[in-house]
Formats: structure tokens, sequence, C-alpha cells
């Protein structure tokens, strides 16, 4: 009995070789130096993290630090295991089991430390963004976003551009994520000062999430509230108060954007380096400035006389005039005030200004323009805005296959960008590829649904294409200037006389208007005469010139295309050309002459003939 229960009081030998093993572990002091490590480490990668932020350092620096402390944990543990010893020890099987355990606890606390930021946030990520994102497979349930417009809670409602660039900086920068379906802002500034319910707003824009947002300024202090909703049912998936200096504006921003990517779980996408909000080399005055002028260039709701837009588009140029010559080398800056000068040369070569006049102001105005355009693309060559100002300036001067090349390089910059697809849209409609232009501004459509101009040249484009239906389908839903006209157009071309008489009484018809409606009341029985139709060509643009073909007067059908060739300047959307309604004009030398002065022979005979036209013999075409 006695020889028994001495061997049960005995150890296993395994047990007493671990417990031997554990003490050298605690007298080499592994356990305490590990855990003052991991201490200094922290200590240390918080202090980077707050520099960083401090002095807007790369996020390559956060994370190269991060590499080189996590790789210090093993190196220490190891170093902390010979300490004391004599190199010559020989080092046991169970002592090697040991080390390799603690080298594996250290390799995963580099992985935790190191993981990347999107497996991180996988962890994270609420139900309702889950199940957005696996609704990705389906194209039409892909995450998307808008950003209302942020209130203005500041006491000077002058300061309402402010809140309004705010709600568009971060817009622009969402929109640089890859994946990431972001809503026009013209689309989503429809929806500015309305209680209308969350739930509806994100059915009217096609929006998973929408954010929300407060701005107040006092003097030199920004708060800004920001926060993501879930569009179905109004959940609230993040949410943050900002109350810095105003100097912080750019940092408020980029934080913003990242949480709202985060919280979704998106890739950013981004180079070492590089931010979603860039744009930060510049004071806060002039960044006030620079704001107001972009809320003047897009001059949202109602519909301001041309003597207003004219007012807005002088007082953007001048505001960004200043704003480049303190800031010599803020590539944003040159970029707007090069599209200042487009919008306020728009606004004084309209229809009803003399041919002498307007090139005036386009001899003027256009050189400065691209100017302005060639320095941002100086410091900047990737500015989405600025490759496709620079293709609308070269399409003015008649060089479209120079002009393709810049639109082609600002759509791979930004696919979504409504103003991009709609200069797409126009131009490949001019030049004659009407399938391929309709097809720009669809897809314009579905990123910025109430984008006024977009919607009315996506009418437009659908009618050329032979889609009557739609066309007037989306026609009546736009503003009443550019429904009254689109509608006669299309009722016209499809012989309803009085419809389209109707649709120009829509709204408050001016004296050519009303004139024309009751000319296309006489017809067919009654042909105006030529001292009959004068009175509308005080009026005459390119949309109204196609009413000149269904009042039996064609050969004026091209006035106002001819009045932009002689100017020497061509925008606008030009595909009215290519309906049916114009085969007889189309076949005149007339038409070939106009083709060749705009420099659409040339730009054929580069990259391909339209359907409606084709080449002869010598230097020579014809178009049916």
């Amino acid at each position: 009995m006695s020889e028994d229960a001495g061997r049960s009081n005995d150890k296993p030998e395994h047990i007493d070789r671990m417990a031997g093993l554990w003490r050298r572990v605690y007298e080499r002091k592994i356990v305490q130096w590990s855990v003052a490590y991991v201490a200094l480490a922290y200590g240390v990668q918080h202090g980077v993290v707050l520099t960083a932020e401090a002095f807007e350092w790369p996020h390559a620096v956060q994370q190269a630090s991060m590499l080189l402390l996590a790789v210090g944990l093993p190196v220490v543990v190891t170093f902390a295991w010979y300490h004391g010893e004599r190199a010559s020890r020989r080092i046991s099987g169970p002592e090697l089991t040991i080390i390799a355990i603690l080298l594996a606890m250290g390799s995963l606390f580099f992985y935790v430390l190191v993981r990347p930021a999107e497996d991180v946030t996988a962890s994270r990520v609420p139900a309702g963004v889950a199940a957005a994102r696996n609704a990705a497979a389906d194209p039409h349930g892909a995450i998307s976003v808008a950003v209302l417009p942020f209130v203005n809670l500041s006491s000077d409602k002058e300061q309402e551009f402010f809140s309004d660039g705010m709600t568009e900086e971060i817009t622009t920068a969402l929109a640089k994520v890859p994946d990431l379906r972001v809503v026009g802002r013209t689309s989503a500034f429809q929806f500015k000062g309305n209680n209308k319910d969350l739930r509806s707003i994100g059915q009217s824009l096609s929006a998973t999430h929408l954010i929300e947002g407060s701005v107040r300024k006092a003097g030199n202090r920004l708060r800004i509230t920001a926060q993501l909703i879930k569009a179905d049912d109004g959940t609230h998936l993040w949410a943050e108060d900002y109350d810095r200096e105003l100097t912080d504006v750019f940092a408020i921003q980029e934080d913003i954007a990242r949480a709202i990517t985060a919280s979704l779980h998106m890739t950013l996408g981004l180079k070492p380096g590089e931010n979603l909000v860039n744009n930060r080399n510049i004071d806060a005055g002039s960044y006030e400035k620079y704001l107001r002028a972009g809320a003047l260039i897009v001059g949202r709701g109602g519909e301001p006389t041309i003597a207003q837009e004219i007012r807005n588009s002088m007082e953007a140029v001048t505001l960004m005039e200043e704003v480049v010559a303190k800031n010599p080398s803020y590539a944003p800056g040159w970029a707007l005030l090069g599209g200042a000068y487009s919008v306020h040369l728009n606004n004084n070569t309209r229809a009803g200004v003399a041919v002498g006049e307007a090139r005036r102001f386009v001899e003027e105005l256009r050189p400065k323009g691209e100017a302005a355009i060639q320095r941002a693309l100086q410091l900047d060559p990737n500015q989405p805005l600025a490759n496709a100002q620079q293709a609308y300036f070269l399409r003015s001067r008649g060089k479209l296959a120079e002009a393709e090349e810049w639109l082609k390089k600002s759509l791979a910059l930004d696919p979504s960008n409504s103003n991009t697809l709609f200069l797409a849209g126009m131009f490949h409609g001019s030049v004659g590829r009407v399938k391929e232009g309709l097809e720009f501004y669809e897809k314009g459509n579905a990123v910025d649904p109430f984008y006024p101009n977009l919607a009315a040249e996506t009418a437009q484009e659908r009618w050329v294409s032979g889609q009557n239906d739609s066309a007037i389908a989306l026609a009546k839903t736009l503003r009443s200037n550019n429904r009254a006209t689109l509608l006669a157009l299309i009722y016209a071309s499809l012989g309803r006389n009085g419809e389209a008489a109707d649709s120009l009484m829509d709204g408050n018809p001016n004296a050519a208007a009303i004139e024309t409606a009751r000319l296309l009341r006489m017809m067919p029985q009654k042909i105006p005469t030529v001292g009959e139709l004068s009175p509308i060509e005080v009026v005459s643009g390119a949309n109204l010139d196609a009413l000149y073909i269904y009042l039996g007067a064609s050969d004026r059908a091209l006035t106002d295309y001819e009045r932009r060739a002689e100017m020497g300047y061509v925008q606008g959307n030009r595909a009215l050309v290519w309906h049916p309604s114009y085969a007889p004009v189309r076949k005149t030398e007339r038409f070939k002459a106009l083709m060749r002065k705009v420099g659409l022979f040339d730009y054929w005979k580069a990259k391909g003939w339209p359907a409606q036209c084709h080449p002869t013999t010598g230097d020579d075409f014809a178009c049916e």
C-alpha cells in the first residue's frame, strides 16, 4: 500500500519537463519583456498616427511603422530567451517547441496588427450593410449612396454656398471609390430643404444609402455633423461630429469619406500616399471663394434669366481669377476657372446674339479658358474636370479627333461623372454616332436622374433614334422651357401639329413661340410665307431649327448650326441633323459645306463614317 501511495505522488516525467521549461520562461522574463514591448509599441504607433494626422503624412508612413513594430516582437522574444545564457548552450527539443510557440504568437500579433483595413472592417459591418453588399451581384441592387445637401446652421444664411460646397466635395471624394455608385450631385440637390420620407428619397434616387449632415460656421470655427443611413428602413449605420478649425476642413472631408467607405466595406483603391480629398494646398479664404464660384456656376433651382446667368458666370470668373492669383499652384482652382470661362462664353453666345458680337466674345474668352485648363493639366494631369474641359474647347475649334481622346481620358478617370457623360453624349450624337451618344446619356441619367439639361438631351436623342414614345414620356418630366420646345418638335415630326402648338404655349411663351404655334395650327392647309416665318428667327436655336422643316422651310433648318460655325464656336447637341426628317437637308451641298467647316469631314475620314454618310470619288462624300 505504501509503495502504491509513493508511486501516486510521483509526477510524470513530461510534466516535470514542462514545468522546468515554463520556469525558465519565467526566469528569462519573456512574458515581462513581451508585455513591455507591446505597451511600448502601442504608444509609439499611437504617436505616429497623431503626428501623421497633424502633418497630413501619407498613410504609408503609418503602415510602415506598424510593420516595423510588429516584426520587432519575435525579435524581442528571441533575445529574451537567450539573455544571460552562454552562446554554446544546447537547446533541447521541448525548448525549441516553446520558442516555436512564442514565435507563432508573435506572428499572430503581426497579422492582427497589419491585416488589411477592409478585413478588419468586415467584422464590424452592420447586418443591413452586409445585406446591401450581397445585392451587388445584381447591378440594379449594388450599393449606392446619395449625399443629400448638408443643412446650413450658420447664423449667416449667405453661408449656404459653404454647406453646399461641403456636400459636393464629399460627393466627389466618394466618387473615387471603385464599385461604389454615387448619385449625381444635381439630383441629390433636388431634395434640398425637402422633408420627404427618406425611403421615398432613396427610391427616387435608386440609392441604398443616404448621407445627411449639417454645417455650422462661425468665424474660423467649423462644426460638421454627418451620418450614414440605410435608405429602406432609416437605420443609422454611422454618425460623427467634427468640431475643429476652418483649416481642418479637408481633413474632415477625408475622415467622413473614409468612415462611410469603411462602414460599407468598400475598398478605397488608392495608391500609396493618395487621399480621397486632394485639394489641400489652399488657404481658408481662397477656398471659400472657390466654393462660392462653384455654386454660381451650377446655379441650382428655378429657371434664371439669361441676364442673371451672365452675371453669375462673370462673378465666378472674377472670384476664380483672384483664387489662382493668390494660389498659382492650386490645380482645382485653374480647372474651375476654365469651366467658369466656358460657362460665361456659352451665356454670351446664345441664340439672338449677332454673329459679330458673339465672335468677339469667342476671341476674348476662349483663349483665357484654354490657358486656365492648360495650367490645370500641367499641375495635375489626372483631373477629370480639366480633361473634360480640354475636350470641350477642342471640339469648339473643330478639332474633333483630339477632343475625343481627351473625353476618353476624362471618362477613364471618373466613369460615372454625369457632366462628362453629358459631354460624351453630345459629342457622339453630333458626329453622327447617335446610338453611342444615347448610351452615354442613359448612363448619365442613371447616375443623375434629376439633371435637367441631361434629361432634356436624353429625351431629344431618343427622338432622333426613333424612340418617340419614350422620348415623349421623358420630355413631359422636363422643366417648362425644355419641355415646351422638345414636345413641339416631337409632335410636329409625327404630324400632330395641334399638340405641337399646345406644347409651345405651355408655361410662359414669348412672342416668337406664340407666332410659331399659330403657324403650326395652319399646317398643312396653308404653308407659311417667308414673311410669316421671320419672327421665329429671333429665338431660333438648335432645338427650334427643326421646326422650319415642319413649316415647309427646310432651307432654314441649319440656321443656328451655320451661325455657330460662322462665329467659330460650335457647341451643343447637333444630333438633330441626324433625325430622319433632315434627310432632304443632308443631301444638299449646303449641308456638305457645313460638315467640312465644322471639322466633321476630317473626323469621319480619320475615325469612320456615320450610317447616313459615305465617301465617294476623290475627296468628296455624300449623305442620305
